[in-house]
């Protein structure tokens, strides 16, 4: 190839490769590690937008769900909204536990959290309601007692389908291991609209299931309270929310990719 059609070959492969790149998802960090812009907190028995006792905090690039301030739990269950709704995307984080459980929490809290996925907004939230409706990729961490996988599903107001059955229980165990309570553990949810959502734990798939909706029997969250403002049962998007329900815990790294078509 004589000189000028190699260069001109070159500078097309690097045209050509720019704008693959251009058109590739970036992460982006969904929390900037100094303060909780982009979010927004709920706790039952308190207003949307106080964060009571200071809750949910941020000390040294750390997310942290704190009872420092509490004097008991009272059932206060908390989450922390992203401002926006997201669709089509996949979420990474790392959630470590660290402390004790609050007293009169119930026992299920011990080494406990988790994130919420096509969450209700808070502003459509009762005043005391504990949970959103929404999907819960759970948390937990070894209690000294047998296994406990985490990345569990939980489905407060909601049911999923697996293999193109409807599951209507509440708890839909993962494959993935147990890990001690003070380890970090790097957490993925991959979430397809109203198509599929897969859960993966340190970059290995645990769990995966379809077709999210809403519950019309309210099993732990009222979900028919958007089924009867015209909400279509069918959970294609909704915002994403950090749980505190009793248990102190840690998040770091809280990013975004989205896989929205262009």
């Amino acid at each position: 190839m004589i000189p000028t059609l190699r260069f001109a070959a070159a500078a097309l492969v690097c045209l050509l490769t720019a704008a693959v790149s251009a058109e590739e998802p970036k992460w982006v960090p969904l929390f900037n590690g100094k303060d909780m812009s982009g979010w927004t907190p709920k706790i039952a028995k308190r207003p949307l937008g106080e964060n009571f006792a200071n809750t949910f905090r941020v000390e040294d690039g750390i997310l942290k769900v704190s009872y420092e301030g509490y004097t008991k739990f009272d059932e206060q269950f908390g989450h922390l909204f992203t401002n926006l709704a997201y669709s089509h995307y996949i979420l990474r984080l790392e959630y470590r536990f660290t402390g004790t459980m609050m007293a009169d929490a119930p026992k299920y809290v011990n080494l406990n959290s988790g994130v919420m996925l096509h969450a209700q907004p808070p502003q459509s939230m009762r005043f005391d309601q504990g949970f959103p409706a929404s999907l819960e990729m759970q948390f937990l961490a070894d209690e000294g007692k047998g296994p406990r996988s985490t990345a569990n599903l939980c489905t407060p107001g909601t049911h999923v389908e697996m293999g193109g059955q409807l599951v209507t229980k509440h708890i839909v165990k993962s494959s993935a291991p147990t890990f001690p309570a003070e380890q970090w553990v790097s957490a993925e949810v991959e979430v397809r609209g109203n198509e599929e959502i897969i859960h993966r734990i340190n970059g290995v798939e645990v769990l995966r299931y379809q077709r999210p909706q809403l519950d019309p029997t309210n099993n732990n969250a009222p979900a028919t309270d958007q089924i009867e403002l015209g909400g279509n049962v069918m959970l294609g998007y909704g915002h994403i929310a950090l749980q505190a329900e009793g248990q102190p815990v840690w998040f770091r790294k809280i990013e975004l990719k989205s896989l929205e078509k262009k």
